[in-house]
């Protein structure tokens, strides 16, 4: 049985990569923060068939502890403080965990085991203010967040520690990717959610941010079938991950509403509280090169993935309700 450590298991991509692995076949630890309280709602389904390990991507001392007490021969980096906004406001803590977090894990794997194959968890957000559309893996990056700089030192970081130590060490650059388990802080999540409440008569208005700004939106579930692909490539190497197709926030509502027979346009209210200190310009990518080297393509169209959210979140709500009487 191969094994892998995921840090960011709870999180949504996490959680789906967790459900590949074990279909096939892989012993997977999933790597946790201790606290006092541990979400383990996103993978509350496959909780008993995961082994977990308490590390934190502050401590480098508790990484080699978890590296050299497990032993995986795969590493998939996910966790991250992963909100753009909340990143504008916690700087300092954003680069420690998304940034600097990843030299501590890599340069751990370089002492307990070289040969451990490595995925990182890289963004679009390090594009930022695009120099070319679409986005390749060789198009120059210009993030426009603290989110955005630290991922690109995660990125940078990756690439020389494979070439520094010869690491199998691979990035996914991917693009926005959403789910019914998205955090109901991100936008998808905040429409879909309020979708469901406003259609069960439970709230009246959505409060939202930049209507225009656009995103390559697909399902986490197809994206993190890319990250397993990268890792068994007999050479590590650094690809985009997206649908190559883009759509706004506006187009977003439109969608989710209309899902439930609702003009999002009678709901909607901009609120200057939602707008970014600095926006990102048009993020959309081709993934030609994992089509050709990886063989992955997205299943998911935009509108069935919006689609999926709504309906999620519908049953959510109901079940919620029932279960107050």
């Amino acid at each position: 049985m191969p094994r892998a450590l995921i840090t960011g298991v709870t999180g949504q991509d996490g959680s789906y990569l967790a459900e590949l692995l074990l279909t096939k076949g892989y012993e997977v630890v999933g790597m946790v923060r201790r606290s006092s309280t541990v979400n383990f709602e996103r993978i509350s389904h496959i909780q008993d068939d995961i082994e977990f390990v308490s590390a934190d991507l502050l401590d480098e001392i508790s990484l080699i502890e978890a590296l050299r007490v497990h032993r995986p021969e795969e590493v998939y980096n996910l966790a991250a403080q992963s909100f753009v906004q909340t990143s504008f406001g916690q700087p300092v803590l954003t680069g420690e965990t998304t940034a600097l977090g990843v030299t501590r894990l890599l340069d751990a794997i370089r002492m307990i085991d070289p040969g451990i194959r490595f995925y990182q968890a890289s963004s679009s957000e390090m594009f930022g203010k695009v120099q070319e559309v679409p986005q390749v893996e060789s198009t120059p990056f210009y993030p426009r967040s603290p989110y955005g700089v630290a991922k690109l030192y995660g990125h940078w970081i990756t690439i020389n520690y494979r070439e520094s130590y010869d690491l199998h060490a691979s990035s996914g650059i991917l693009f926005n990717h959403e789910s019914p388990r998205r955090g109901f802080e991100f936008v998808t999540r905040k429409i879909s959610n309020a979708v469901a409440k406003i259609s069960s008569g439970l709230a009246d208005e959505l409060r939202l941010g930049n209507l225009d700004a656009q995103r390559d939106w697909g399902f986490a579930k197809d994206y993190v079938e890319a990250m397993w692909l990268m890792l068994q490539q007999d050479t590590p190497d650094d690809y985009v991950v997206c649908t190559g197709t883009t759509h706004s926030v506006r187009e977003f509502c439109e969608v989710a509403f209309g899902h439930m027979g609702l003009n999002w346009e009678d709901y909607v209210v901009i609120d200057e509280r939602f707008m970014r200190p600095a926006e990102v310009d048009l993020l959309v990518g081709d993934a030609k090169k994992a089509e050709a080297s990886l063989g992955w393509t997205p299943k998911t169209t935009f509108a069935e993935l919006v689609t999926l959210m709504v309906e999620a979140d519908v049953a959510l709500l109901q079940s919620k309700l029932r279960s107050l009487g």
